[in-house]
């Protein structure tokens, strides 16, 4: 099992994410231990820069059934939220 890379803080979702209606933690687990999910090479070395110099951390997933959704780890790691790219 992948270590965690930060803290996720203060876990939130927006109405968006939760109707989806998945259990996140499994996704949670990925953005934190450094799986960036559906991201370019670019933006995936963005949050490996972004982990070790404390900026903000975006990562991408889809669900089983193709619905994508994002994970956003606030730079000060106070907070971590769930939410749609429509609801960004």
């Amino acid at each position: 099992m992948p270590k965690p890379l930060f803290p996720l803080g203060q876990i939130l979702a927006t109405p968006g994410a939760l109707a989806l209606g998945v259990d996140f933690s499994p996704y949670l687990l990925r953005h934190q231990c450094g799986d960036w999910g559906d991201l370019g090479k670019e933006d995936q070395a963005e949050n490996d820069f972004s982990v070790v110099h404390g900026l903000r951390i975006l990562s991408a997933y889809h669900t089983p059934d193709g619905m994508k959704f994002w994970i956003i780890t606030e730079a000060d790691r106070s907070a971590t939220t769930l939410l749609l790219p429509s609801e960004y």
